[in-house]
């Protein structure tokens, strides 16, 4: 088998079992590198690779990149290079770690099979709504417990029921089209009704910012554009359903990767530190002090960031 059609196999498996998957190419190499123009493959939702788009310097920035663009479902341009003269806008660049000092630029496209929003109602604004969700690639589910984002817009057509549904669903964010007073009253009869304070909570009405909308089609642009924001500006576990997936950081590289990546474990000062790769795990031993410490503050600085 080749590698295309083993890829071909492992994508066709990952989209029978509802897994998404970031698909990466290598587009372009400097010498001295392992990798080739062409050379693909595929990063699961687990952080598993399959496939060869270089060695274990490359592949722990990869399968980081990859989780970010499946959590956005942003395609991107990855750079794993130390050439600090070039600086292209829309290329993420990483440091290239290995001692052979190459270069790899590799594009990455996600495809996921999960819903990302849940449209509830039957008015001319959800149809507006829907319409723009799929031209943006949003993938649509007509139940709200299989979506993150549930949009309510009935407008006066079953709103207290589609906002008990969208409630109790679990979605992360609730947004509902209607006036700020009507939305008011309909948080007082949710909470009537026995909804947990913590799920009212979760509802954001009006929908959007305010553009003066006052059609069909300009309301649900407003309501598209907060869902986009919440997609792309919040933290992947925010909008995740399961909740956050496990996982660690690398102390030397700051990758994040996740229990199947790991394949050195140490200890230094009481702190436990992960490594996908060898280089990694070989620089932390030259200076674990330093990468503790690094540790530490990334730590700090993500607790002051959630409180």
């Amino acid at each position: 088998m080749t590698t295309n059609e083993h890829l071909d196999r492992v994508a066709q498996d990952l989209k029978a079992q509802g897994v998404a998957y970031a698909l990466v190419t290598v587009v372009r190499t400097v010498a001295p590198t392992s990798a080739f123009v062409g050379a693909q493959a595929i990063v699961a939702a687990d952080g598993s690779l399959h496939g060869w788009i270089g060695g274990g310097c490359a592949k722990g920035v990869v399968i980081a990149a990859a989780s970010k663009a499946l959590a956005s479902g942003l395609p991107k341009l990855l750079r794993i290079g130390n050439d600090q003269t070039v600086d292209d806008e829309g290329i993420e660049q990483h440091a290239m770690l290995c001692a052979s000092n190459g270069t790899i630029e590799l594009f990455i496209q996600p495809f996921s099979e999960r819903p990302g929003l849940c449209v509830l109602g039957t008015t001319p604004a959800a149809d507006e709504a829907r319409f723009l969700a799929e031209r943006l690639g949003i993938k649509l589910s007509a139940l709200p417990e299989a979506a993150p984002i549930v949009l309510v817009a009935t407008q006066g057509e079953g709103d207290e029921t589609a906002l008990m549904a969208a409630l109790g669903s679990g979605a992360a964010h609730v947004l509902m089209i209607a006036s700020a007073r009507k939305a008011e009253r309909l948080r007082a009869e949710m909470l009537a009704r026995g909804v947990p304070a913590e799920r009212v909570a979760a509802l954001r009405s009006p929908a959007g910012p305010d553009i003066g909308a006052s059609t069909p089609a300009e309301i649900a642009l407003a309501a598209i554009a907060e869902v986009v924001g919440l997609r792309r500006f919040n933290r992947p576990e925010q909008l995740a359903a399961a909740g956050p997936p496990a996982g660690y950081v690398n102390p030397v590289c700051g990758a994040l990767i996740s229990a199947p990546m790991v394949i050195h474990r140490l200890e230094h000062d009481g702190l436990a530190q992960y490594f996908c790769c060898d280089h990694c795990r070989q620089e932390f031993e030259r200076d674990p002090d330093k990468y503790t410490a690094i540790a530490r503050q990334r730590s700090a600085a993500a607790a002051a960031a959630a409180a």
